[in-house]
């Protein structure tokens, strides 16, 4: 018996030690990331207690919305909020939250919806909080009103008014600042939605919102929090979550239900949040501004070559390097230096914000793993030196 017992986990050793690599099998290369918590280069890397939870939750069935209601009341605590539920990251929590603000439990409203008939369909935003994502909000067939003072936002408002958008990010580029904003929706009764996805660190950005009074906001859960990719937070009144989780999966005739969010991500993702909250933020960025200074102590070596450490206001407000040199005495552009880093071996990513030449290349700290910022400076010295 003893012997048999022993089985499966001898099983389960050999197996660790013979996974496939599956990058190499499929042909697809790993890069270094100084770019950070971007979609398109797979944002953070998963804590290692979640990808644990991940693989605990994979072995058990449960009832999905018992466990949904476990995990958002666990959320919710952590973060002082009314509610909470975990969506299949933040723009789904845009496309959700907005769904269940428009139906309420209204049976009949959240089938119909995207056809707004007998329901609210105009959503406020300030003109300089446009963004991609709110097409998650636009899915719902609202219409987005611009403004961009105080009054026209107040005199926007009439019986088609639905809610008010926020971006956090762009608190400091708005005229209406968050504190007035939500001020204005209390005093006018119209559920405010704040978009705080890449705001976090630092960890005062995951409560500031919530205790400012916003109705909603959500955050994502694969960049600064590191947990599942596919997965995010949407906190606020009890009444909207509950709409909210009925615009979605498992519910099957909802706007959300292509928005499935599994066990395991669910229980990750709370998982994750409890680790994030615990940390040594400080320690953390004593680290990110560590591997800045390798980076920017190497680069500078090299004549006409400036490298000077900054923080972005906000989203992804963690240590960064800006490297600039003269485009044309080099005879080397920005994205060229971009695309011979991306095109090398290891290949690395730098932040994709298309820079025009002389505006130089940013790299982000957080994500690059332990030796990564010595790679990196020593292939940009490389790439410059060739040209210099």
């Amino acid at each position: 018996m003893q012997t048999a017992g022993a089985l499966p986990l001898a099983g389960a050793a050999s197996a660790a030690e013979t996974t496939p690599d599956y990058l190499a099998e499929l042909g697809v290369a790993p890069i270094i990331n100084g770019a950070g918590v971007y979609t398109m280069m797979t944002a953070s890397l998963m804590r290692p207690e979640c990808v644990r939870a991940i693989a605990a939750m994979s072995t058990k069935f449960v009832r999905l919305d018992e466990l949904h209601d476990a995990v958002g009341k666990r959320i919710a605590k952590l973060l002082g909020a009314e509610a909470a539920m975990v969506p299949s990251g933040a723009a789904a929590a845009l496309t959700v939250g907005t769904a269940g603000v428009l139906t309420g439990t209204n049976a009949d409203f959240i089938q119909r919806i995207p056809d707004l008939t007998g329901m609210k369909s105009e959503v406020i935003v300030q003109k300089s909080h446009r963004f991609p994502y709110d097409h998650m909000v636009r899915n719902c067939g609202v219409k987005l009103i611009e403004v961009e003072t105080r009054a026209q936002m107040v005199g926007a408002m009439g019986p088609k008014t639905a809610m008010m958008l926020f971006l956090n990010k762009a608190d400091h580029l708005g005229q209406v600042k968050m504190k007035e904003f939500v001020a204005i929706g209390k005093e006018y009764k119209i559920p405010t939605f704040n978009d705080a996805a890449a705001d976090a660190p630092p960890v005062e950005n995951l409560f500031t919102p919530i205790r400012l009074g916003f109705d909603l906001v959500c955050t994502s859960g694969g960049k600064g929090i590191r947990g599942p990719q596919s997965a995010g937070i949407l906190a606020g009144r009890a009444d909207l979550i509950k709409a909210a989780r009925m615009n979605t999966s498992p519910n099957s005739d909802t706007i959300g239900r292509c928005c499935k969010v599994n066990k395991e991500e669910m229980v990750g993702m709370m998982v994750a949040l409890e680790s994030f909250l615990k940390e040594d933020h400080k320690a953390n960025w004593k680290e990110w501004e560590k591997r800045v200074e390798t980076m920017r102590r190497a680069i500078v070596k090299m004549p006409g070559v400036k490298a000077t450490p900054f923080v972005p206001p906000i989203a992804n407000s963690v240590p960064h390097l800006l490297v600039q040199w003269d485009v044309k005495k080099v005879g080397l552009t920005e994205l060229d230096l971009m695309k011979q880093l991306r095109e090398g071996t290891p290949s690395i990513e730098l932040v994709p914000n298309d820079p025009k030449p002389g505006q130089g290349v940013e790299i982000a700290s957080w994500m690059l793993q332990p030796g990564e910022a010595e790679i990196v400076a020593g292939r940009i010295e490389e790439v410059l030196g060739r040209k210099a």
